[in-house]
This record gives structure tokens, sequence and C-alpha cells, in this order.
């Protein structure tokens, strides 16, 4: 999860300042947290509390569900100034909050705690549907976060990068191009089916952790979010650098440093 929130800040200042390169700090004094980070801990927090409870079955996922939308909305309301879209801060700040068929990249930059707490591929699919369609319940919204947690779940549990690709191009995207190939063209686009793909290749396409993320700035469009999901997998597959490690965490505050290290402690156990 670690991955994610780096990625998430290093990506900040290049969100709406895209810088087509590799070359770059990875972080000055201009970077920050966003809602990636925020909803990847809300995320994290629901689980983990989840956990908690001794119930199993189908009460085990409606439970997840309830407790994803109390910590999604609680975290989300301490920080209104994160960069959340305008439907889900109508969602976030609701009393009756309802899936609005969002197929925003939203749905795969929160998910990552679920390629590395599950325990098989299969609870990993359940509980992404269950986090995610409480906000993206447009198939495409599904689809990235599956995607996401797939490819981390494979390169946690030693899967070749082979392997994902084949993986991925037979159940969610083609990635048939190169990050050379669409730099120059690529857009800012906040859909799944338009960054997700595009950060799995960067992952892809990377030598290790810190090349990884350097490949997901470098072609600009939803920086800090191709970021975060490039972050996530590139954790599961290379691990993270201390020293990157340490700087990214100096970034956050207290409330959000106790849940991380909350989960660093669960995901151990």
């Amino acid at each position: 999860m670690i991955g994610a929130i780096i990625g998430d800040i290093v990506g900040s200042r290049f969100e709406f300042h895209n810088h087509k390169s590799k070359q770059f700090t990875l972080f000055t004094t201009d970077n920050y947290f966003s809602d990636d980070t925020v909803m990847t801990l809300a995320v994290a927090k629901a689980l983990m509390e989840t956990n908690k409870k001794e119930v199993i079955g189908e009460a085990y996922y409606q439970l997840l569900e309830k407790l994803t939308i109390e910590y999604i909305q609680a975290l989300g309301r301490k920080y209104p100034y994160a960069g959340y879209g305008g439907m889900f801060i109508r969602w976030l700040l609701s009393s009756n909050p309802k899936p609005y068929n969002s197929f925003g990249n939203g749905s795969a930059m929160r998910i990552s705690p679920v390629g590395f707490s599950a325990k098989s591929l299969e609870e990993a699919d359940k509980l992404t549907e269950v986090i995610t369609k409480i906000t993206h319940n447009h198939p495409e919204g599904i689809k990235g976060a599956k995607a996401t947690v797939t490819c981390i779940y494979l390169a946690k549990h030693g899967y070749s990068k082979e392997d994902i690709r084949k993986v991925i191009n037979d159940n969610f995207y083609k990635l048939n191009f190169t990050l050379d190939e669409i730099r120059d063209s690529y857009q800012f686009n906040e859909t799944c089916q338009g960054s997700v793909p595009q950060a799995i290749i960067a992952f892809l396409e990377g030598d290790s952790f810190e090349d990884a993320i350097r490949n997901a700035i470098s072609i600009g469009g939803d920086s800090d979010t191709i970021a975060c999901i490039t972050g996530a997998i590139s954790e599961a597959y290379f691990g993270v650098p201390e020293d990157i490690k340490n700087k990214a965490l100096s970034y956050l505050d207290k409330e959000l440093l106790n849940i991380y290290q909350e989960w660093v402690e669960f995901i151990n156990e």
C-alpha cells in the first residue's frame, strides 16, 4: 500500500502541470498527499476493522460494505480539500450514499489494500467488487479496480511480468502499446479505461520501483492517480526502497500515519 501513497505524493505536483519526462526530483516542497492517499487508507481501515469482527461468509461482505462506506465518509470529510471529484463529493457528504455508476479511476486508486491482504485471487475479486460498487458500480469502474488488484496479487505472489501481462490481456485490457508510442499524444483522462492500462504498462516497462514511478509521471495525464496505481503494483513486484518510503511518510499527518502503521502491523500478522 505504501507504493500507492508514494505514487500519489510524487505525482501530486504534476497532475495539472504534466511533465513528460522521466527526469525530475521525486520529492520537493510542492508535493503533498491527495484524495488517492486518503481513500486508500480509508479502505485499509475498513478492511482491518472488518477483520476484527467474528463474521464469515456473506455477513463478512455485508459488514465490509457498511464499514467501507463509514470509513471513506469519515476520513474523507476530515480532508475536504484533498481533490475529490464533484460526484464523489456529493456522495461523501450524503446522509444516504448510493452508487452513482462511475467508471472513474478513483475505484482503482483506492483499492490496493485488497491486493496485499487477500488470501486468494478469488477472494481478491470478491473484496474488490464489494468495496468498489459502493460508488463505482459501472462495469468499467469495477473492471479497473479488479485489474489493479489482480496485478498486485499476482506480483506479490511471484508471478512474472509476462504472466501478469497475459492475465490482463486475456481478462481486462489489451496492453498492445508502449509508453514511447503514447507519450506525445496521451492526454488527461480520469476514466479507468483511459488510465489503468497506462499505469500497468508503466509498471511493466519499469526496471525498479523508482523507475516505474518515473514511467508513470512521464506520460502526463492524471499523474498522481496513474503513479498511485503503478506504485501499488510496483511495490508488490519490486518492493520499496527505505529512503523513498520514509520520505513519503514524512508528508503524512499523525492521523494518516497512524492508520498506515496499523496497516503494517495488520499485514505482517
